[in-house]
């Protein structure tokens, strides 16, 4: 038998354009003399022994594989229709297993943490990211709630089925796809943190079902028109032909859609989780191409719905609103999600800033 093929290094398996190059990088974070923390120009070296087929950054245990021990796989939502095989948009090939929608209901990943007898907050994460963006922040938040994070589908462990295959990733979808897992990960009443452009899927669902709900909290959500337009760095992904390409190479798809917001750090290797979906399989671009474009179709009006929802008489939820800080700042998001929730317990007003350590509002 001839010996397996080894797998692809994983500066080998990009085409040279996008190889890391020793240049000055366009982008730094806050520490730029620290070695340890990412760049997106760094050498070659880094990110070296990737396997597209099994997911493994080197031999040792990697980040993404710790976070994938701290989860399950939770089903809910059904799948729609029977289509047969998920065929690539562009070829027509049959697709590997990534991309096929699962048999009945659609696998998400969650990680839990605290007792499930305490209240439940969850926790959801923006447009493209993915629940590893929590994972300083359940910690903070788990020994006196039930705090949980998921990946939505189409995102990080997560079902990622081919559009037109089972799942389309459109707004309405994601609605009530939102509700079927609400469901089963909290059946009773619950507090919601989101980030992001999913804000108005949120809201929409939290609007139907403000029975549920103790709070909820925004995270840098898209308020006014000007938001309706996703910035060019998540546009270029709903260009038809182009977008499908962009969206195969893992340092546009998932590292400059990241940080191009704002002066985030990020260490390599917390990189490199949010770039596996993106190594391992096509699926993770594919769906990324069809959210965009659902954005591009639909996000101005799922925005005005959610103004109007906000400040409608009939809206009787506890609502904060502040700016993204989860990734850089996880432990003090933890704690004034906490400080948040006391205060609501005790009956006090709603309306509390989200600020920065420095004292800064970010609102």
């Amino acid at each position: 038998m001839a010996p397996p093929l080894a797998a692809p290094r994983f500066h080998a398996a990009l085409p040279r354009r996008l190889h890391p190059q020793k240049v000055p990088c366009w982008r730094r974070a806050a520490r730029p003399n620290d070695e340890d923390y990412y760049l997106i120009d760094a050498p070659e070296s880094i990110g070296d022994g990737f396997s597209f087929s099994g997911g493994k950054y080197a031999d040792g245990p990697s980040k993404s594989d710790e976070w994938f021990a701290q989860g399950r796989m939770v089903k809910a939502h059904p799948v729609y229709g029977n289509k047969g095989k998920a065929k690539d948009p562009i070829f027509g090939l049959t697709m590997g297993a990534g991309s096929q929608s699962s048999d009945d209901v659609f696998r998400w990943f969650s990680v839990e943490a605290g007792s499930s007898s305490n209240p439940s907050v969850l926790f959801i994460h923006g447009f493209p990211s993915q629940a590893y963006s929590y994972r300083n922040v359940l910690p903070v938040v788990s020994d006196k709630y039930h705090a949980i994070a998921f990946d939505w589908l189409g995102f990080g462990f997560s079902d990622k089925p081919q559009p037109n295959y089972g799942f389309d990733y459109t707004l309405d979808e994601y609605t009530s796809s939102l509700e079927s897992l609400i469901n089963i990960v909290a059946p009773d009443k619950l507090s919601i943190v989101v980030q992001g452009y999913f804000a108005p899927i949120v809201v929409k669902y939290a609007n139907e079902h403000q029975d549920k709900l103790n709070h909820l909290i925004l995270v840098n959500p898209p308020i006014t028109d000007k938001h309706a337009k996703l910035p060019s760095t998540l546009a270029c992904f709903s260009n038809f032909l182009l977008g499908e390409i962009f969206s195969q190479d893992p340092l546009r798809a998932s590292d400059k859609a990241l940080i191009s917001s704002g002066p985030y750090m990020m260490k390599e290797e917390d990189a490199m989780v949010y770039r596996r979906p993106y190594l391992v399989s096509g699926s993770s671009g594919f769906a990324l191409n069809a959210i965009s474009r659902a954005m591009k179709k639909d996000l101005k009006v799922y925005i005005e719905s959610m103004r109007n929802i906000l400040s409608s008489d009939s809206w009787k939820t506890k609502t904060t609103a502040g700016h993204h800080v989860q990734e850089d700042r996880g432990e003090e998001l933890g704690n004034l999600v906490k400080r948040i929730l006391r205060v609501h317990v005790c009956g006090s007003a709603s309306n509390i800033s989200l600020k920065a350590a420095s004292g800064q509002e970010i609102m």
